[in-house]
């Protein structure tokens, strides 16, 4: 079992909990029950590039956009549509976005909020590119064959 305490652990100076790979993420999801996958990415990217399929552990994923598209300015709205879920403080929020950037400060932003078990899915849904500026090619949710879905 992933104890989710061995990333509880705060680190100095980033203003949320830590990064997890998302192999970790998601053996959190398996393993800890109101532990939640928050997916931070745009509309157009939910849509177009897929999302995460949590389905064959009997959840979903919360979508909630940092930055509104097309011009992709920061959601001011972003903290309390999160908190409007009824999320609580205590509760293990994992971020994820493309690449593990949108997520982290995601993860910031709630961590200032009160939720003090913000993580970063530091690798993101796509990953990084690669030497080609290609993605999905050397880490990321969809490199490791976790569940996702396109619509």
């Amino acid at each position: 079992m992933t104890d989710v305490k061995t990333i509880d652990r705060a680190l100095p100076g980033v203003g949320y909990a830590g990064d997890v790979s998302p192999l970790q993420a998601w053996a959190v999801l398996n393993e800890q029950p109101r532990a939640v996958l928050v997916d931070v990415r745009t509309d157009a990217e939910w849509q177009y590039v897929g999302t995460t399929d949590l389905t064959s552990i009997e959840k979903e994923p919360v979508f909630v956009d940092w930055q509104v598209f097309p011009h992709m300015q920061v959601n001011e709205d972003f903290v309390t549509e999160l908190a409007d879920l009824e999320l609580q403080p205590e509760q293990v929020l994992l971020f994820i976005c493309r690449s593990g950037v949108r997520s982290r400060l995601a993860a910031q932003a709630m961590t200032a909020a009160g939720y003090s078990r913000c993580y970063n899915v530091a690798e993101g849904f796509e990953g990084d590119k690669n030497d080609a500026s290609k993605r999905g090619m050397t880490n990321g949710w969809k490199f490791h064959g976790l569940p996702w879905k396109q619509s």
